[in-house]
């Protein structure tokens, strides 16, 4: 298929150059960064991807808001408490918290937001992240006598808000840094519905506001003089460029275009290190990259077929060889570094040699019917990168030794994901999952069977749904990591997705660009950074 990135490469560079002559002909400090790929919208109780976080950050701020060493600080409230019970907290705003209109911000948007991205007419995909939020799950699924007005989150005053929960939550400060959490704009959520493409349509509370989105070229963010710390906002114009083509990306570093990426083309990264030094960054990330196996539909609803695709993929051989020792093979769902937690569950064979789980792998496909001329034919799915393509391809030759045929579907970056969300027919797809807080229940509800939005291989377990509710009812923290530790080993077993890959945080990072820092959570909010001329 064709590379759609490489083909418009000419047309980036144009906009990258016209775009930094005009921002520097207002004398204005650029910052130009790469980013994960094309965003699907800017409405962050519409959002789900990286690509989208990474924007966000920037445009708005939740009540609290991750650093930039990925540690949990005040972003709209300047402080908060807890009640003894752990249910019950209390927010307190910024007296001058605003609008990138110049307007204050106000507890009862929050009220507001909380509402709208709950209202299951909204079809938030994150919605279930906020289910900790007294009766917040019966009115997301629009249960007899539920009301939006039951919600618990309240704004007693203009600048208190009070979130009320159904059970104490653990992790609800780093939930609470999630893009499902940040606020919208009560008065202009029409107009950026009926005209996403204008600018001027989006209202935001962050550190920038939106100045120029270009599709598949760049979107331009400036300083919001309105923000709160706008005295201590270094950068005055953000400028991200959709870089899935990462050849191309760290080309147009080289060559000073970019002064940040956020991925690394893994069979240059030695190269690039050699070359560069330091400004080659890798670092740990609570991210998982999965094989999503569609196990609702024959014969991929035979855990048989599941176990021997995982038993035949050389993980150590894709981690090294393909992606440059920048990723971990990943034998669980939950990657290292995790909150929360104790031992991870990982699959049986881990230790095996790669001679035995051939073995078994062809085996298991035997009784399954397949073998003996009759192939098990596979379409394999993933969004356009070089490194997805050399994954893909390496995983396709190492199954081909067990009679399996696949064929690739290769698209960019926001048709792999909404088709993928809007229920489109796939055998096994491409998929990575970033830690939203580091918990391991942010990895394990992928599977819940009612988790509409995520859950894209409809995996139903009722055993695991259970142990699932259980764990989100239990207010010891030990026993609850038991409980999802038996949750984590049912999915390991089952393998409804096949961990492949436990990421790295990768980034070419310029020695203009101060304050960077890698962090477990991949946060790099502008507003943090600055550059040297």
């Amino acid at each position: 298929m064709l590379d759609v990135t490489r083909r418009n490469a000419p047309l980036a560079l144009a906009a990258i150059l016209a775009a930094s002559r005009a921002v520097v002909a207002q004398g204005r400090i650029a910052f130009h960064r790469g980013n994960d790929g094309e965003p699907e919208t800017l409405d962050p109780h519409k959002t789900s991807t990286v690509a989208e976080a990474h924007l966000l950050r920037d445009l708005r701020e939740g009540l609290v808001i991750h650093d930039m060493k990925g540690e949990v600080v005040p972003g709209a409230a300047e402080s908060w408490t807890m009640s003894p019970d752990g249910r019950l907290w209390r927010f307190t705003l910024r007296a001058n918290a605003k609008w990138s209109n110049g307007e204050p911000v106000r507890a009862t948007d929050f009220v507001y937001s909380f509402r709208r991205i709950l209202n299951p007419e909204t079809g938030a995909k994150y919605a279930n992240l906020l289910y900790p939020i007294r009766h917040a799950e019966a009115i997301h699924k629009a249960a007899t006598g539920s009301s939006l007005d039951d919600l618990g989150v309240t704004a007693p005053d203009e600048r208190t808000l009070e979130i009320a929960l159904e059970r104490p939550t653990p992790y609800l400060l780093e939930l609470l840094t999630h893009q499902s959490a940040l606020p919208v704009h009560p008065a202009s959520v029409a107009r950026a519905a009926q005209q996403p493409d204008r600018p001027e349509s989006w209202i935001t509370n962050g550190a920038y506001m939106l100045k120029e989105l270009a599709p598949n070229s760049h979107i331009r963010l400036d300083r919001n003089p309105h923000f709160h710390d706008a005295a201590n906002v270094k950068i005055d114009t953000v400028i991200f460029y959709p870089a899935s083509d990462l050849a191309a990306a760290a080309r147009r570093f080289q060559a000073g275009e970019l002064h940040l990426t956020t991925d690394i083309p893994a069979d240059q990264f030695r190269q690039l290190r050699q070359k560069l030094g330091d400004q080659v960054r890798i670092g740990p990330y609570l991210a998982t990259y999965f094989l999503i196996i569609n196990s609702a539909k024959p014969p991929f609803d035979d855990v048989r077929v599941r176990r021997a695709l995982s038993l035949q993929i050389d993980r150590e051989f894709i981690a090294e060889r393909i992606w440059g020792g920048t990723m971990l093979p990943a034998y669980g769902v939950v990657p290292p570094h995790i909150g929360n937690y104790g031992a991870r569950a990982e699959l049986d064979f881990r230790h095996n040699s790669i001679l035995e789980r051939e073995d078994e792998a062809k085996r298991l496909l035997a009784s399954a019917g397949f073998g003996n001329g009759v192939p098990l034919d596979i379409e394999f799915r993933f969004n356009t990168t070089d490194n997805n393509r050399h994954t893909a391809r390496a995983i396709g030759e190492q199954w081909r030794a067990i009679g399996v045929e696949t064929r690739f579907v290769e698209t960019d970056y926001r048709t792999h994901f909404a088709y993928l969300r809007e229920g489109g027919d796939f055998d096994v797809a491409r998929y990575g999952w970033i830690g939203d807080y580091s918990d391991p229940q942010n990895f394990l509800f992928l599977f819940q069977s009612d988790n509409a939005g995520f859950n894209i291989g409809k995996y139903n377990n009722p055993q695991f749904d259970d142990l699932m509710r259980l764990a989100a009812d239990e207010l010891d923290i030990a026993r609850r990591a038991a409980i999802l530790r038996e949750a984590d080993s049912i999915v390991t077993t089952d393998m409804p997705w096949i961990p492949v890959l436990h990421y790295s945080t990768k980034n070419l990072v310029s020695p203009r660009l101060a304050g960077f820092e890698q962090n477990l959570r991949g946060a790099i909010p502008s507003r943090f950074l600055s550059l040297t001329r």
